[in-house]
């Protein structure tokens, strides 16, 4: 006999968020007008985006080989430090980092087949959470969740950056057992990079939905338990009920 589900969470971008364009570079330099207005003496531009470029993107290739997640905060503060940019009694680091955030946030979109499908869970009693690698601070990965429409559906959101590692070490996903008191065969975990999603939540005994938006194939050694094209699809999984 299949083991039931009784619980799902979800990865958050590319599953249930299109990302869109990541650039970067507009948001520091609407960062710059901003200090600018409010009377802070700054670096030249390109030697601060090309430092932070260099420092940032080095811990994120880091991260992919000892799973210690990449945050940005401590780099900005680096960064702050290393040029001599004085913000005090002018702003704050939470303040640019808000301001920053948000604009990287502007331009994604919840898929449209998220919705749909988070309701319908709900409306059955499915618990529900999210693990997100992120390298954003998880006070502005919570107003990304609010800001989308999104929050209502989730019991709780585990974001790497707020604890020591990122998918696919197996201790992010068992906190989220963990946090739904539920034994790991119990659980579906629904994301769309087959390494840090599929593998990860299998490491602890999850069973791992495949969301293959754009008809890849798979890397040799990786067989999620289910392969769906959209999410609406995990809705006719059998074993799925609350």
């Amino acid at each position: 006999m299949t083991e039931p589900i009784k619980a799902v969470i979800f990865d958050w971008a590319w599953t249930l968020v299109d990302l869109g364009d990541e650039n970067d570079r507009n948001p520091f330099s609407r960062i710059f007008d901003y200090l600018r207005e409010k009377g802070v003496q700054l670096p030249d531009f390109e030697e601060f985006y090309g430092l932070y470029r260099k420092i940032f993107y080095e811990t994120i290739g880091d991260s992919q080989k000892d799973f210690r997640e990449a945050c940005f905060e401590p780099v900005l503060n680096y960064l702050l430090f290393y040029f001599s940019i004085n913000i005090e009694g002018k702003t704050t680091v939470k303040e640019i980092l808000t301001r920053y955030y948000k604009e990287i946030y502007a331009n994604r979109k919840v898929y449209p087949d998220a919705l749909p499908t988070l309701r319908a869970l709900k409306a059955d009693g499915m618990r529900m959470g999210i693990i997100s690698n992120t390298t954003n601070p998880p006070f502005m990965k919570d107003y990304e969740r609010v800001q989308s429409g999104l929050d209502a559906y989730f019991e709780f959101s585990i974001y790497s950056s707020d604890f020591p590692y990122r998918k696919p070490h197996p201790s992010i996903f068992t906190l989220a057992s963990r946090a739904l008191n539920l034994d790991a065969k119990h659980v579906l975990y629904v994301g769309d990079n087959p390494g840090n999603d599929i593998a990860g939540a299998q490491t602890i005994g999850m069973r791992a939905a495949w969301i293959n938006r754009l008809k890849e194939t798979l890397p040799e050694g990786i067989v999620p338990d289910f392969e769906v094209r959209l999410l609406t699809d995990l809705l006719e999984i059998d074993c799925l009920q609350p």
